[in-house]
């Protein structure tokens, strides 16, 4: 089971930053850096989260996940090509996958998945999309597909949104910008463990 508060971060700095203010999910996502320093931060974050308790996921660098004994990775729609998920399953490895439409839906659940992801939710700055917002209702509309593999919103989410969309049917509400973009990303991490703390515990 994922918890409802899912922050992203690009850094173990970041991890030890947020970790004290209620976090125990975190996505590490590194974009464009040398293969041994991605290494160290993942072996970095994994010491923090160990530490504390939290449940680290590693943004598509599976073969460095395995190495480092971590419990979960996550793809995007263009890692699958290229992953061995053959050996993730042999690692023990959850697995979370990416998903914008009906296609990539199906795709990702041949692969067994722990988690699928649906976004974006609300327009996002994060990154170009080649999809529109998916709304409150498509969220719906991917539990019901879905059934007991837990379901992921991201992209725009909020703190003032975070509600709805865990209303909907979303089990994790993952964040990125309105964390890290705040002018107080420690308070702004309080407010989101505290926001969804009624939904954690609401779930079996």
């Amino acid at each position: 089971m994922l918890d409802p508060f899912y922050p992203i971060v690009d850094s173990a700095a970041w991890i030890a930053r947020l970790l004290p203010h209620g976090v125990r999910l975190v996505q590490l996502r590194i974009k464009d850096w040398p293969r041994e320093d991605v290494r160290y931060e993942i072996a970095e974050a994994k010491a923090l989260c160990d530490k504390a308790g939290a449940q680290l996921i590693v943004n598509d660098y599976w073969a460095e996940a395995i190495d480092l004994g971590c419990d979960y990775v996550h793809l995007g729609q263009e890692d699958l090509a290229s992953a061995d998920l053959g050996a993730i399953k042999r690692a023990g490895l959850k697995l979370g996958v990416s998903t914008h439409d009906e296609a990539e839906l199906a795709r990702a659940l041949e692969t067994e998945p722990d988690y699928i992801a649906l976004g974006p939710i609300y327009p996002t700055i994060l990154k170009k999309m080649a999809f529109g917002p998916q709304g409150l209702e498509r969220i719906g509309e991917w539990k019901k597909k879905i059934g007991a593999i837990a379901l992921v919103a991201i992209g725009g989410i909020t703190l003032e949104r975070a509600q709805g969309v865990l209303e909907a049917g979303a089990d994790s509400a993952s964040v990125v910008t309105d964390i890290t973009l705040n002018a107080d990303p420690e308070q702004r991490t309080r407010d989101w463990a505290a926001a969804t703390e009624l939904p954690r515990h609401c779930r079996p």
